[in-house]
């Protein structure tokens, strides 16, 4: 539903464009490259462009309002909402990442890759515009955690030195994370709704105090580790190891404003709360001083950025903890400047450091002579932070002065907080003047001769090219632009600050508003700044550049590996590689809970006709003993083969109980494993290692034990009733609602399609842990040969001649397994069959194909089967939203009906989105399988730690080596490794000196 007219386009369709362009980019990067951020800037512009016609519903005191069902039957849906509030952070979000994509175009070499950079900076995008038009407490949560997520891999793809930064910042984000999701869960039990906007509105927060102390310490726990905020705000700076587009966008104008959006939005319920503004304006104050300070201790240019966003940061949350209509309007317009002088500014070191090769102001040296451009945008930017007239930073910093000002408190305590705010607004414009002299005039402190660099040609440099400096210009121009004309904000801000508080107030913008206090203070703040400026080469040397003996990324980093190491003495206590050890609790809980079921009921059943047949005796003795034969078997082939004969004999019992499906895929399941085990005995030695006879008997005896526990309890608990109304339901009513006549099918694509989902994504995310598995390093057995050399020397050795019989029968074979594979996919709705089984017999035609290859490399993949599997798990999550259609997410929807059945069936043979369902679950379980079959067919490779491990041990580096000789047993591709590889037979196993790290985990 939208309040207030019909825009032309919807919430829904805004939020499945910016999630639209992330595929679409990842296609456009494979043409454009690099050039891909224009064209995501293009699409982003055309979104916020055509969001414009929103304000006019807006600024009439409308709102925007959408609900999409997804589960109906539970109330589960998309609920987004749009105000005055949203609307100024939408704005932000999609034409600064407009200007950041174009200005990635270029900040990035061509030979550079960018296509995971675009994609996730557009799921950021995407996680964004999500988080604040989210009306749902639950939708608002999994976006601002998707935020967090990207952040994190935005940040962990810059270097070599990104990963540690990187889970700094996801654990102290993450755990702010933590604090909203009980916030939401507690909102959403005391006033029994997930609706955003109907839960502030609740009679809750006045009842009941101590609820609303809680959640307003767990708000601002979370905004505070999402905005950096102290103590929290040491993740900022330590992010900056990512690129500059990252920093400008997640780091200065969008992320870090999650924390404001949050606060702002949950301000209205908190005015009344004495604790709310303790914590916010407390912490503000500090993080604003704080940021100004560690500002001024550092040389390079992007760290004292970093800390002039961690305080302008401490400004806003400061305000917003006044909590009066003047301070919420003034917090709202100082966003919107803010982001656009630190865009520019944080666009504008990646220039500098693109253009001079480095960020350090004892280095850079007369850049104005050579970058006059680059000069005015850095200039421009920073009298806009510092809150110099006649632009629009300081229309903000008059009203950040004004809502200080306007505090509901004492008179000597409202002005001790407005002296602390001018402390810090002076140590703004002090910085500032740090960052445009230091970058572009030669540096004028002295500094001690280990921190000192030697100042660079200030003729080397040049001006960047148009396309370049553009993106970071327009921001710039727009703070100079609307500081004349500040009006233009009034209706939109007035609107916002409504949304963010319960009263009244009517912005005023404009750049002259008369001799008042805060043009006073303004004064006071310039002065204060001049002076510290001029006096600049002596503070910078009185300034400490270490106040503590710790840093606060010294100290998140001990307390992570206290964690770690904490964990793992932990787990010492109760690891150990006893199976005993392992399985004797819940061994001793099961015999509990077992000897209480016959103590509770003595009486189990009673082997009658109507529970068992002969038949039923038959399998069982089939079953025990190829159980049996396993257990006693000393080869690990033989134990193999003998596992597999019990499952293929559990299989024949579900065809002779009449579940043929589940009887194919345990059947499929079998031959597959036994083709994975196979594969896998090749990496181990040929027997178990000897027991004792005393261990064996034990093993025995409790193996047999359990055995007989579960056989009771299965007994006891099946066969005793009749169809349940659920499953005559399905069976009545399934070719009635889906047009199936298969009602195990269609229980698992159409009724119950979202577990399915559920499993696949599971079974996806498994093939991927698979994957990184077997990429690891392997050891040979030091008791063993290696594998390889096990058949040297007898007929097995020849592969290429052993499998040409196989080879002929397989290639005649091909086809049909194949087609049958097709077939068994597009009858599951009718008949046996479906996208599991389907791909069960796929993946026994690839099986094949690897067991008639002579060798691994003559088989290998051409094409990246992990691929496979997230297509699998996209087309699945993709044809879901269909379902909409309808009115819920998966529900299945006829494309195409009464067509004829090609298998003969009398049936009438619909197509639907089921199918396509199906299809995802095609792909995922064939990606799956294609993964253990393509990792362990192959032959050991020669493990980088080995390689490092051989130079270290005998005194070459990489360059030296021509010819590497590495244990006998191992191989390397030739294009792995610059050099041949040769087996040193005197090295039966791994060698002492170059084992593998780890191996023994693994």
């Amino acid at each position: 539903m939208r309040a207030g007219g019909g825009p032309p386009m919807t919430l829904m369709v805004l939020l499945m464009l910016t999630l639209a362009l992330v595929p679409i980019a990842a296609l456009v990067h494979r043409a454009l490259g690099r050039d891909t951020g224009f064209f995501a800037a293009v699409a982003l512009t055309g979104i916020g462009v055509a969001t414009l016609p929103w304000l006019s519903t807006l600024l009439d005191g409308g709102v925007i309002e959408e609900h999409l069902p997804w589960i109906p039957t539970v109330d589960v849906g998309l609920s987004l909402r749009l105000d005055g509030l949203g609307m100024v952070f939408l704005l932000l979000i999609l034409f600064i990442g407009a200007l950041v994509m174009a200005y990635s175009a270029r900040y990035f070499s061509v030979k550079k890759k960018t296509s995971d950079y675009y994609l996730w900076m557009l799921m950021f995008v995407f996680a964004m515009s999500g988080m604040v038009i989210a009306d749902d407490l639950i939708l608002l949560f999994v976006f601002w955690e998707f935020t967090t997520l990207c952040s994190f891999f935005l940040i962990n793809r810059s270097g070599d030195k990104a990963p540690a930064p990187a889970q700094r910042t996801l654990l102290i984000t993450a755990a702010g994370g933590l604090g909203l999701l009980t916030a939401v869960l507690l909102i959403i039990v005391e006033t029994g709704t997930t609706s955003m906007s109907e839960a502030l509105t609740h009679s809750a927060w006045q009842d009941n105090t101590t609820f609303t102390s809680v959640v307003a310490v767990l708000i601002a726990f979370a905004a505070f580790t999402k905005s950096a905020q102290f103590p929290f705000h040491l993740w900022l700076p330590d992010a900056m190891v990512a690129p500059a587009p990252v920093s400008a966008y997640l780091h200065a104008a969008a992320m870090v404003k999650a924390g404001i959006y949050l606060l702002l939005r949950f301000s209205p319920v908190f005015e009344e709360s004495t604790l709310w503004q303790v914590l916010l304006i407390s912490c503000g104050l500090t993080t604003a001083l704080m940021g100004a300070l560690f500002a001024l201790q550092r040389h390079d240019i992007k760290e004292i950025m970093a800390y002039s966003t961690v305080s302008q940061l401490g400004f806003l949350v400061a305000v917003i903890g006044i909590g009066t209509p003047t301070a919420l309007v003034a917090a709202t317009i100082h966003v919107v400047a803010h982001a656009l002088f630190k865009s520019a500014l944080f666009m504008m070191v990646g220039i500098i450091e693109h253009e001079a090769h480095s960020r350090d102001i004892r280095r850079l040296n007369g850049l104005s002579r050579t970058m006059r451009i680059s000069l005015v945008i850095t200039l421009i930017s920073s009298l806009s932070m510092a809150g110099v007239p006649p632009l629009l930073g300081f229309v903000s910093k008059e009203h950040l002065l004004a809502g200080f000002l306007s505090a509901d408190m004492p008179a000597a305590l409202t002005w001790t907080l407005t002296c602390m705010a001018v402390l810090a607004a002076i140590g703004t414009f002090a910085y500032c003047g740090r960052i445009v002299l230091g970058a572009f005039t030669s540096y004028t402190g002295t500094g001690s001769k280990d921190e000192y660099h030697e100042p660079i040609d200030p003729t080397t440099p040049h001006e960047a090219p148009a396309s370049f400096y553009l993106p970071a210009l327009l921001p710039a121009a727009a703070g100079l632009v609307l500081g004349f004309t500040p009006f233009v904000f009034d209706g939109l801000i007035t609107r916002a600050g409504e949304d963010a508080q319960t009263g009244t107030y009517a912005a005023e913008f404009a750049l002259w508003h008369g001799f008042n206090t805060e043009l006073m203070l303004s004064a006071v703040i310039v002065g204060g700044g001049l002076l510290v400026v001029a006096m600049r080469a002596r503070l910078d040397n009185l300034i400490p550049r270490r106040i503590l003996p710790f840093t606060g990324v010294e100290l998140a980093e001990s307390m992570r590996l206290g964690a770690i190491n904490f964990g793992r003495r932990v787990g010492d206590i109760t690891r150990s590689d006893v199976h005993a050890v392992h399985l004797a609790p819940p061994g001793i809980l099961l015999a509990g809970v077992f000897i209480a079921g016959l103590v509770a009921a003595p009486v189990v059943g009673e082997f009658d006709p109507g529970n068992t047949r002969m038949t039923d005796w038959v399998l069982i003795g089939l079953l025990v003993f190829f159980l049996a034969g396993t257990v006693i078997a000393e080869n690990r082939a033989a134990a193999v083969v003998l596992a597999g004969g019990a499952g293929f004999v559990v299989a024949a019992w579900y065809f002779a109980l009449g579940a043929v499906d589940v009887g194919m895929t345990q059947l499929l399941v079998e031959i597959l494993t036994v083709v994975v085990l196979v594969l896998v005995l090749r990496k181990l030695p040929k027997r178990f290692h000897k027991v004792t006879r005393t261990r064996r008997s034990v093993a025995i005896a409790v193996a047999l034990s359990f055995g007989v526990m579960a056989f009771a309890a299965t007994f006891a608990l099946t066969g005793r009733r009749g169809q349940s109304p659920v499953a005559e339901w399905y069976l009545l009513n399934t070719y009635e609602e889906t047009g199936a006549l298969n009602a195990v099918n269609s229980i698992l694509v159409d009724f119950r399609a979202l577990d399915t989902f559920g499993e696949l994504t599971v079974l996806g995310v498994a093939g991927f842990a698979i994957l990184a598995l077997l990429n690891s390093s392997f050891a040979t057995s030091d008791n063993e040969p290696p594998a390889s050399r096990q058949w040297s020397g007898t007929p097995l050795d020849h592969a290429g001649d052993n499998t040409t019989a196989m080879r002929s029968v397989f290639n005649w074979m091909a086809p049909f397994i194949v087609l049958l594979s097709l077939i068994l996919l597009l009858r599951g709705h009718y008949e046996s069959g479906g996208g599991f089984i389907a791909a069960l017999v796929a993946g026994g035609f690839f099986a094949l194909r690897y067991l008639v290859a002579p060798s691994d490399t003559s088989v290998k993949l051409r094409f990246d089967y992990a691929l496979v599997i997230v297509g699998g798990i996209i087309t699945g999550a993709a044809i879901g939203f269909a379902g909409f259609l309808e009115g819920s997410y998966l529900r299945p929807i006829v494309i195409v009906e009464g067509l004829p059945m090609p298998w003969g069936s009398d049936a009438g043979f619909s197509l639907t989105t089921a199918l396509i369902f199906d299809v995802g679950i095609y792909l995922a379980v064939i990606g799956a399988v294609l993964v253990a079959l393509d990792r362990l067919g192959q032959a050991q490779r020669y493990p980088a730690e080995l390689l490092k491990a051989h130079r270290r041990a005998r005194g070459t580096s990489e360059s030296e080596l021509s010819t590497l000789k590495v244990p006998a047993g191992y191989h390397a591709d030739p294009g792995d490794l610059p050099f041949e590889v040769q087996a040193d037979e005197s090295w039966p196993g791994v060698h002492p000196d170059i084992e593998p790290k780890g191996v023994n985990d693994r």
